[in-house]
């Protein structure tokens, strides 16, 4: 009988380690900041993740989406993670949480 898993609880899990991940030039963490707009965790323990970047030329667009998938995958209970970059939305200040704004300044 296969193990079943709280998908909820192991988004959950996702999203702490996805708050350990900073973005170089600003000191917010890519979930704060906005730059992820979705993560799917299915019964199988496969994660999708949907992100984006501050620009299309951001200096970290080759490193930071590679981060990403490593973090996540290091997490026991991931299967595989695949990530996605859009810039559909583009990203944009609004996408940031009070948290981030308030780190910033910007409240």
């Amino acid at each position: 009988m296969a193990e079943t898993i709280d998908t909820n609880q192991l988004g959950e899990k996702i999203v702490r380690v996805l708050k350990t991940i900073y973005d170089p030039e600003i000191p917010v963490d890519i979930y704060e900041l906005g730059l992820i707009y979705d993560v799917f965790v299915n019964e199988d323990r496969e994660v999708k993740i949907l992100m984006t970047l501050t620009t299309p030329n951001c200096p970290v667009a080759e490193s930071m989406p590679q981060e990403v998938e490593e973090r996540v995958k290091s997490i026991d209970e991931v299967k595989d993670c695949e990530l996605e970059l859009t810039f559909d939305p583009p990203w944009s200040q609004e996408l940031m949480s009070e948290e981030a704004r308030f780190e910033l300044g910007m409240l």
